[in-house]
Order: C-alpha cells, then structure tokens, then sequence
C-alpha cells in the first residue's frame, strides 16, 4: 500500500495505474483485509486504555469486555467492506 501511495503521488500515469489495479476484487479485498485487521486493532487498543483507568479488570469484565469487542470490530469491519465494495 506504501509502494502504491508513493506510485499514485508520482505522476498522473502512475495514479492512473494505481487507481486501475485497485478496482480488481482481489485488491479490494487485500484492502479490506489490511483494514480490518486495523480496525480490530484499533478496537482492542481502546479496551486496553479503558482497563488501564481500572475499567473491566476482572475475570467477568474481561469476559464481557473481550464479547464486546468482537461484536464491535465485526460491526466496523462490515461497515469497512461495505464502504470499500
């Protein structure tokens, strides 16, 4: 994705092969992949701030935190793969 932004920053020709290679499925779904991973990521980092403020650090709480991020991350990451596709 780097190697892409550099190309498209580059001239016109090269975001015009860029912006052509990333209209095939398989790249929308290598993007869509790299952020949900992120998205996930991202969620998890917030739970994590949230335990350090002595939120959700017992057993229960980390049950219920950890139920609450995978419902959370596969919200946005259904919302990521609508908006990509």
């Amino acid at each position: 994705m780097l190697y892409a932004l550099g190309k498209s920053l580059g001239s016109e020709e090269g975001f015009a092969e860029v912006k052509a290679c990333l209209t095939s499925p398989l790249a929308k779904f290598v993007a869509w992949g790299l952020l949900s991973s992120l998205l996930y990521h991202l969620v998890a980092g917030v739970r994590h701030l949230i335990m350090d403020m002595g939120i959700g650090e017992t057993l229960e709480g980390g049950r219920l935190g950890s139920k609450i991020i995978i419902a959370v991350s596969v919200v946005l990451i259904v919302l990521a793969g609508v908006w990509i596709w």
